[in-house]
């Protein structure tokens, strides 16, 4: 292991996104489930710091993601968390009421592309979903191996949550999934960054094999709408809407350069073209701001869009209200005016 931990430290150590050194994936959750202390893991409390001091004295540690501390054990808040759970909405009180400063991993389901399913699944068995080759296409744990535990199963009922229905096409069911995902992982992040988190790794970019998973790109490079909604609120500066409170929903900027920022936002109503906030802003360095708010109902489902503009570059991005189920019909036409904003995008490539 010090041979290894060498070799990859010095190979690595001056890469430009290197922030943090950590020991390893969920060993120390591992550790406590068979009750050992995770003190007692020589690799990442001895072996791994010792050669962290000796070869990259000057940047950070952590032994585990999530690192269970011995006041972590005893009862203290986890300041990372991994945040699966039970996977449900994404909107749900786990999601929204967590105490993690830093979520260390966070994701949700999304069907490949057709094209792609195409390439790694037996005709026969490319629908219905519950079958053979898509299970071994997807993930199992490794020990409970079987059915309560059916990622295609998980990714099936979240687009029930939110469509209210499982289409019953393939294209149909492909296009309902990656809108559930892409509004999920959105959502992960858009929360992160009005809460002031100190940051957020989705999980993740793309596929190693074949399957059927919660990254954004699969195994043959075809991404899936999520990628295009995480561009947009990853910017920098990013402008977003809250949730709903005291009939009314926040408009938040969020900075997050070292440079003051200022320019000029419009939100607007979908179907209607109703201006609901227009203006110009200036947010300082590494900050974030409420410009206002926007009466709201609860009950209502609406498309909120929002554009601004900074240094003659132009942004956007979109807030859906309400609860679902909502309409896969009405989804679908609001896409065309979602793909529509700044780094716009082809709503009738999504799923294909």
């Amino acid at each position: 292991m010090r041979k290894e931990a060498s070799k990859v430290i010095q190979r690595i150590r001056n890469h430009p996104s290197l922030a943090i050194w950590c020991g390893d994936n969920e060993c120390d959750h591992f550790f406590l489930l068979e009750n050992i202390s995770p003190e007692d893991n020589v690799i990442s409390r001895q072996i791994l710091p010792e050669m962290i001091r000796r070869l990259d004295p000057y940047r950070p540690y952590i032994p585990s993601s999530p690192y269970i501390s011995p006041k972590s054990r005893e009862g203290a808040p986890m300041p990372e968390q991994h945040l699966w759970g039970p996977r449900n909405y994404f909107k749900s009180r786990f999601y929204t009421e967590h105490l993690a400063d830093f979520i260390g991993e966070i994701g949700y389901h999304g069907c490949p592309n057709l094209s792609s399913l195409k390439r790694f699944l037996p005709s026969e068995d490319l629908w219905p979903w519950d079958n053979p080759s898509w299970r071994a296409h997807s993930v199992e744990h490794w020990r409970t191996r079987r059915r309560h535990y059916d990622r295609n199963e998980l990714m099936v009922k979240q687009v029930h949550e939110f469509f209210g229905h499982v289409p019953d096409d393939l294209d149909t069911f492909i296009r309902a999934s990656q809108f559930t995902q892409a509004e999920a992982k959105k959502f992960f992040v858009e929360q992160a960054r009005i809460k002031g988190l100190g940051g957020v790794l989705w999980w993740n970019v793309i596929d190693c094999w074949p399957q059927i998973s919660d990254s954004v790109v699969d195994y043959y490079f075809s991404k899936k709408l999520a990628y295009h909604y995480l561009w947009r609120v990853q910017r920098p500066v990013c402008a977003m809407i809250g949730e709903p409170e005291g009939w009314s929903v926040p408009l938040v900027v969020d900075n997050l350069t070292l440079q003051e920022s200022s320019g000029h936002l419009r939100l607007w109503d979908a179907d209607t073209d109703e201006t609901l906030w227009e203006g110009s802003f200036t947010i300082p360095a590494n900050e974030r701001r409420e410009l206002g708010h926007i009466p709201v109902f609860r009950g209502d489902q609406r498309l909120f869009l929002l554009s601004w503009e900074i240094g003659g570059e132009c942004f956007g991005n979109h807030y859906l209200l309400g609860n679902p189920p909502f309409s896969i019909e009405q989804y679908e036409a609001w896409l065309l005016k979602i793909a529509a904003l700044p780094r716009p995008f082809d709503p009738e490539a999504v799923g294909r």
